[in-house]
């Protein structure tokens, strides 16, 4: 059946034209936000045009169209306006993710309202886009990773030990779960090994802790009674304005884990922290944990702490069994050098 072009299809063509003609002369000075804005009202004029009478076979006419009068220009295409349509729709009344949106390339916006639906999740990872600056790869390896559910369900003692008002701000800066797959650890490792591998993708690592978190030092000293303790890993949090004390364990959780990170907190305070920043806080980074065990561990320290745990994805073992280790690979290697050296 031939498709019947509306009477003012147009009109439309030729304002939606002038439309763009002037979103690509503002684009020299703002890019994204311009291309952005013009995305939503392409989506609004589709949103109106549908519901008072268009068939939704014209979006696929107002396509070619728009792409032969803008030849290598892409967006343009029936997906793409459909999506403008759809995520107007979903946005328009409400001003945070018109806000959010109009601030991120439309791939990400594209990729969050098609792979989530609920309204809070949408919010987290348009924030965080915004936030750390993810790159669309790492959005969406966050996406899979479940960062929202990771930092939702952050254990921690901080509505005992924090201001109300900051408890919020407190929790959000930290997850339940941290994804270290780029560290490449072997399945059995020591904290040294953990510590190191960290240390040398300090950049790797930061990306996953968030942008206000500031690197001090390894094996941080302290001293009380000419006895000194060490803390792994020492950073600052600019925005909570926080020395985070991060302690690894590279085994389950056990309760006197917290009360060692609790005395080391304590002498941060005493001896380290400035009169003008907030109490210390402790990170427990253990490989796993009991959520019950954890959650009375807590209860015994008077120093604002959580636990968390952290993964790195891994061969299934019933293929990595058939595989050498690292080890037995390097013996591979020198054994054949030998050989082709005629020792």
């Amino acid at each position: 059946m031939e498709l019947i072009t509306p009477s003012n299809y147009n009109e439309t063509l030729i304002e939606l034209k002038k439309r763009i003609n002037l979103a690509q002369y503002k684009s020299f000075s703002a890019v994204n936000t311009e291309l952005i804005l013009m995305y939503l009202d392409i989506g609004k004029v589709l949103s109106e045009k549908l519901k008072t009478g268009w068939g939704d076979g014209i979006v696929d006419v107002l396509s070619n169209d728009l792409q032969s009068e803008y030849s290598g220009v892409k967006g343009f295409s029936s997906r793409n306006l459909r999506r403008m349509k759809l995520i107007y729709e979903e946005i328009h009344t409400n001003i945070i993710w018109t806000q959010l949106v109009a601030k991120l390339p439309w791939g990400h916006t594209n990729m969050i309202f098609a792979k989530i639906k609920n309204d809070e999740k949408r919010t987290f990872y348009l924030q965080k886009c915004l936030e750390r600056g993810w790159s669309r790869s790492i959005l969406e390896e966050e996406i899979k990773f479940d960062a929202y559910s990771k930092q939702v369900n952050f254990q921690s003692n901080f509505e005992n030990t924090i201001v109300d008002d900051k408890v919020i701000a407190y929790r959000l800066s930290f997850k339940d779960e941290y994804n270290l797959s780029f560290l490449n650890l072997e399945d059995t490792h020591t904290e040294r090994e953990l510590e190191t591998a960290i240390v040398e993708n300090i950049s790797k690592t930061l990306g996953q802790f968030g942008n206000d978190f500031a690197f001090m030092g390894r094996q941080f000293r302290l001293e009380v009674d000419n006895k000194e303790y060490f803390i792994d890993l020492l950073f600052y949090h600019r925005k909570l304005k926080s020395m985070i004390a991060l302690e690894l364990k590279a085994s389950e959780f056990k309760p006197e884990h917290s009360q060692q990170l609790n005395w080391y907190l304590h002498l941060l305070d005493k001896t380290v922290k400035y009169p003008e920043d907030n109490p210390s806080i402790g990170i427990l980074l253990c490989k796993s944990k009991s959520k019950l065990t954890v959650e009375y561990a807590l209860e015994m320290a008077n120093n604002p702490m959580g636990i968390a745990t952290y993964n790195y994805k891994q061969l299934p073992k019933e293929i990595a069994k058939f595989l050498p280790t690292e080890k037995e690979l390097k013996k591979i290697f020198n054994d054949a050098e030998k050989l082709n050296n005629g020792l």
